[in-house]
C-alpha cells in the first residue's frame, strides 16, 4: 500500500528497521486469506445452525454456552500470546537468538497447558454459577441445557489455547496463513455433526451432540498446526523454568494483557448478559449480528494488527542500536500505514451493513425456522454494531502498537473504561429505557449494539491520545477519510438502487443469489470511485490486478 508521509525521512528510517521484503503487506494478505477461508466455512456453519435451531431456546442455550469457553480461550490464548508472548519471542528472533526464543516458547507452552487445564476443571465444577452471570435471564430447562453444554465444551479450551500458542509461533516466523485457516477444520467438524444428526434428533438433544462435535473440532484445529510448529522450534522442550528474564517479561505483562486484549470478548459477554434480560430469542439475534460484524474486523483489522505486532516487535530487535527518535519515527510510519489500510476497507463495510445489511442476512440465514421478522431484528442489531467497526479495528491496531513496545498498562486502563461504559449504557438504553417508554423489546438489541459502539469510539480516542504522547501525532489524514467516505456512500446508493430494481422486476430472485449483483455493484463502484478520487490504496490495488491479468495473457 502507498502511504503519504508528511515527515521528511520517515520512510528512510523505517526501511532500516523493517525486513528487506515487504512483510506487512504480504503478511496481511496471508492473514486475510486464512481468515476469509475460515469465515466462509463459518458462515456455512451459521446457516446450518440457523436451519436447525432458528432463534429457539436451544439456539440461545448453545450460543450462550459458547461464550464462556470462547471468552477464556481468547483471554488465555490469543490475548496473552498476542500481547505478551509474541512481542518478546519475535524480538528474540529479530536479534537472531533462536535458542533463547525456543526456551521461552517451551516454558510458555508448558505453563499455558497447566493453567488452562486447571481452569477447565474448575470451570466444570462452577458452571451453574457462571451461567447465572452470563445468562441471568435463563430459567428451567433452558438453563439446565446451557449448563450441560458448557461442561461439555470446557475440555476443548486447553486445545484451543494451545492452538493459539501455535499461532504465536507461526506469526513470529512470518507463517501467517496456516494458523488463521486452521479454524476451517473446527467449523467443518460442527457442520458435519449437525448434518449427520440434524434429521434424527430433537433440538435439545442436537445441541448436546453439536457440542461434542465442537470439541472434536478443537482437537483437529490444533493437530493441523503442530507439524509446522515443531519444524520451526529446533531447540524446543517443555519446561517450567521461569528464571529467564524474557520469560519473566512475558509473565509480568500477563494480567494487564488478559483484561486489555480481551475487551472485545468482555464487551460481547456484557452484550450477551443484557440480551438475556431482554426477550426470548434475543441472545441468538445478537449472535447472528455479531457473526457478521466480526467478519470485517477479522479480515481487515485482525490481519493488519497481527502482522504489524510481529513486524514491530522484530523491528525493535533488528534496530536495537538506533536512537529513540528514529525508532519512534519508524513505529509511527508503520502505525499510520496500518491505520489507512484498515480504514480503506472498514468504512465501506460500515456503510454496506447499514444500507443493505438485510440482503446478507437473508442470503445467509433465511432458511428453515429463520423468518422475515428475524431478518429485520438482526439487521437492526447489525446496523448498531456497524457504527463501532472503525473504532474496534483501529483500536486493535493501537493496542498492538502498545504491546510491541511492551506497554500493557495503557490498553488495560482504557479497556476497563470501555467495559464500564458498555455495561452502564447498554443496561439503560437496551433494558430499562425500552420498557419505560413501552417500546417493543424485540428492538432492544439494536440499542445495546449502538451503546457498545459508542464505548468503542471513546476507547479509541483514549488509545490514540496516549500513543500520540509517546511517539508523536499519528492518525488518518482527514482528506483521506472524507474521500473514502464519499466513495462508500456512492457505492451504498448504487447498491440500494440495484436492490430496489431486483425487488420490482424479479421479486422471485432468491436471497442467496441477490447478494451477488448487489454487493458486486457495491464493490465495483467503491473501487472505481476511490480510483477517481485518487486514493492511493485503490490505485495500488488496481495496478496489482492489472499486472496479474497481463501475466496470465
Amino acid at each position: 500500500m502507498t502511504t503519504n508521509v508528511s515527515r521528511g525521512g520517515s520512510e528512510e528510517v523505517a526501511s532500516k528497521l523493517r525486513p528487506v521484503h515487504d512483510g506487512p503487506r504480504h503478511g496481511a494478505a496471508e492473514v486475510a486469506a486464512g481468515i476469509f477461508a475460515s469465515r466462509i466455512v463459518g458462515f456455512i456453519r451459521e446457516r446450518v445452525l440457523a436451519h436447525y435451531f432458528g432463534t429457539s431456546e436451544a439456539a440461545d442455550a448453545f450460543r450462550s454456552a459458547l461464550r464462556i469457553p470462547n471468552f477464556l480461550q481468547n483471554l488465555f490464548g490469543d490475548g496473552v500470546l498476542s500481547g505478551s508472548f509474541i512481542p518478546v519471542y519475535a524480538r528474540l528472533l529479530g536479534e537472531k537468538n533462536q535458542v533463547e526464543a525456543d526456551r521461552v516458547a517451551g516454558v510458555v507452552a508448558t505453563l499455558l497447558a497447566i493453567v488452562v487445564s486447571i481452569l477447565a476443571l474448575i470451570g466444570v465444577l462452577i458452571t451453574p454459577f457462571m451461567i447465572s452471570l452470563i445468562a441471568p435471564g435463563f430459567e428451567g430447562e433452558k438453563r439446565l441445557l446451557t449448563i450441560r453444554l458448557v461442561r461439555i465444551l470446557f475440555p476443548g479450551i486447553a486445545l484451543l489455547v494451545m492452538s493459539a500458542w501455535c499461532l504465536g509461533i507461526l506469526n513470529s516466523h512470518r507463517r501467517f496463513f496456516l494458523s488463521y485457516a486452521a479454524p476451517v477444520v473446527w467449523n467443518l467438524a460442527i457442520i458435519g455433526t449437525l448434518l449427520l444428526f440434524g434429521g434424527r434428533q430433537a433440538q435439545l438433544d442436537l445441541a448436546v451432540t453439536a457440542a461434542w462435535g465442537l470439541v472434536l473440532g478443537c482437537f483437529l484445529q490444533l493437530a493441523v498446526q503442530l507439524p509446522t510448529v515443531f519444524k520451526l522450534l529446533t531447540k524446543f522442550r517443555p519446561s517450567v523454568d521461569i528464571r529467564s528474564k524474557h520469560v519473566q517479561n512475558v509473565l509480568g505483562s500477563f494480567g494487564s494483557v488478559v483484561v486489555a486484549r480481551g475487551v472485545v470478548q468482555i464487551s460481547a459477554y456484557v452484550d450477551n448478559m443484557l440480551a438475556s434480560l431482554s426477550h426470548a430469542g434475543a441472545v441468538s439475534v445478537l449472535g447472528y449480528a455479531q457473526t457478521l460484524s466480526l467478519l470485517p474486523i477479522s479480515l481487515f483489522g485482525m490481519s493488519v494488527s497481527a502482522v504489524s505486532l510481529a513486524e514491530m516487535a522484530r523491528s525493535r530487535g533488528e534496530g536495537a542500536q538506533t536512537s529513540t527518535a528514529e525508532s519512534n519515527e519508524a513505529l509511527r510510519t508503520q502505525l499510520e500505514r496500518g491505520l489507512r489500510q484498515i480504514a480503506f476497507f472498514i468504512v465501506p463495510s460500515m456503510t454496506a451493513y447499514m444500507a443493505v445489511g438485510d440482503v446478507v442476512i437473508a442470503a445467509l440465514y433465511k432458511t428453515g425456522k429463520f423468518s422475515q421478522n428475524d431478518i429485520h431484528y438482526v439487521w437492526a442489531a447489525l446496523a448498531g454494531s456497524a457504527l463501532g467497526l472503525l473504532p474496534s479495528t483501529l483500536g486493535r491496531l493501537y493496542s498492538s502498537t502498545f504491546y510491541a513496545v511492551e506497554d500493557t498498562r495503557s490498553p488495560l486502563r482504557f479497556a476497563i473504561i470501555r467495559v464500564a461504559l458498555t455495561t452502564a449504557l447498554g443496561y439503560v438504553a437496551g433494558v430499562r429505557l425500552p420498557r419505560y417508554l413501552g417500546f417493543d423489546m424485540s428492538w432492544s438489541i439494536a440499542c445495546i449494539t449502538v451503546t457498545s459502539s459508542v464505548a468503542g469510539w471513546i476507547e479509541l480516542l483514549m488509545l490514540r491520545n496516549r500513543m500520540n504522547d509517546r511517539i508523536g501525532r499519528s492518525w488518518i489524514p482527514w482528506s483521506f477519510l472524507w474521500r473514502i467516505s464519499l466513495a462508500a456512500l456512492v457505492a451504498s446508493a448504487i447498491a440500494v438502487g440495484v436492490r430496489i430494481l431486483l425487488d420490482l422486476w424479479m421479486p422471485w430472485f432468491p436471497p442467496f443469489l441477490a447478494v451477488v449483483p448487489i454487493f458486486g455493484c457495491f464493490g465495483t463502484t467503491y473501487l472505481g470511485a476511490a480510483v477517481l478520487l485518487r486514493i492511493p490504496e485503490a490505485t495500488s490495488a488496481m495496478n496489482r490486478v492489472t499486472r496479474r491479468v497481463r501475466r496470465r495473457h
